[in-house]
């Protein structure tokens, strides 16, 4: 009966990024994946690693800054061990903030470097501030395909298609999974399920899916758009290959994965309003995510109240974004250090529900 030091609950890019780094420090790892690993919220992404104090929650702010601040190399990384390109850009994002936000002092820096018909000759004539954000966009798909193949290059195992739906317990402490057809063993289990949490037992941790509709483009030129594009109702994310995503909608329609074609097309043409030349631009593809989403909209990270069981979910829209900080902290909480965050807002122990 083959044992592993710690088994994840989930093969998304958090369960994945994790997975890479517990590998790191010596430790054997086995991925549990309902379905294909990366099929889920990770391969529904946007992209964009959004770094911006008026779009985070403050608590979340300083754990946003550094993962952003280790993508390059956490992307480097992937690309050498799995040689596959993750289309990390550098550009920046033009952002066109909301009424209530256009006169906060966090954008006193983040003024134009150069008139906006400069910066994005075919944006429509918009007589709407802007502000430009030093911010990174990466292809998620291309990412978590990376982290993927890194994991198992590094002889990070996998057993697919098999739901867990329990932490096996022994005396009170961890030991191992029980799925859908087997169970497996190990002292330690971290649950990086996303929206789906909350169905394993003991704790039903409050995760919720929160449904984002998306659509990608063919652009008429491969340098179409440069930047990042992002309006308090949409976004369009260019790609290194022509691709143009646009998104996305935010939506409580429980596990519902179905595209609306009204909505595929309000999405289409909110993208045409501020670059009109996509008029003619071909829809590729069109699809829609479950984002785990959390009461207070912040992750849940850290120690729960059984022995060797601990939770990495929640992470909503920055699960692409926080995965390199994600998985430093929660391989250091894993392995009994100290974290290098204090993660005493993220506990799980702040829902009175999970406090047993």
């Amino acid at each position: 009966m083959k044992n592993w030091d710690v088994i994840i609950i989930g093969g998304g890019i958090i369960g994945l990024s994790l997975s890479i780094e517990l590998r790191r420090k010596g430790a054997s790892v086995l991925v549990v994946e309902r379905g294909a690993p990366g099929r889920e919220a990770s391969h529904a992404a946007g992209g964009m690693l959004v770094d911006c104090p008026l779009e985070t929650p403050a608590a979340l702010q300083p754990l946003a800054t550094a993962s952003a601040r280790l993508y390059p190399e956490f992307a480097r990384e992937l690309e050498v061990e799995s040689d596959i390109k993750v289309d990390l850009r550098g550009q920046g994002t033009i952002l066109f903030p909301s009424v209530e936000h256009l006169h906060s002092p966090s954008f006193r820096t983040a003024t134009l470097p150069t008139p906006l018909a400069e910066l994005e000759p075919v944006l429509a004539d918009l007589n709407h501030p802007a502000f430009y954000l030093h911010e990174r966009s990466v292809d998620p798909r291309a990412v978590t395909a990376a982290a993927l193949q890194t994991a198992k290059r590094r002889a990070v195992d996998f057993s697919s298609g098999e739901e867990v739906t329990s932490i096996n317990l022994s005396k009170g402490c961890v030991a191992g999974v029980i799925t859908t057809k087997t169970s497996f063993h190990a002292p330690k289990v971290v649950n990086c399920a996303g929206a789906w949490s909350g169905q394993i037992a003991p704790f039903a941790f409050p995760t919720r899916p929160v449904k984002g509709q998306m659509l990608c483009l063919a652009a008429p030129s491969r340098n179409l758009l440069k930047h990042v594009i992002r309006t308090p109702e949409f976004y369009l994310i260019p790609r290194s290959d022509g691709r143009i995503l646009v998104g996305a909608t935010v939506e409580e329609a429980g596990f519902d994965k179905r595209t609306d074609v009204a909505t595929i097309q309000r999405l289409r043409r909110a993208a045409i309003s501020i670059v009109p030349e996509l008029r003619n631009a071909k829809i590729l593809e069109d699809w829609a995510g479950l984002r785990p989403g959390t009461p207070d909209a912040l992750p849940i990270l850290g120690v729960t109240a059984t022995p060797g069981y601990y939770v990495a979910t929640g992470h909503f829209r920055d699960g692409i974004l926080l995965a390199p900080i994600t998985a430093q902290l929660m391989a250091e909480v894993v392995t009994d250090k100290k974290p290098s965050f204090d993660l005493d807002a993220f506990s799980p122990s702040r829902f009175p529900s999970l406090v047993v």
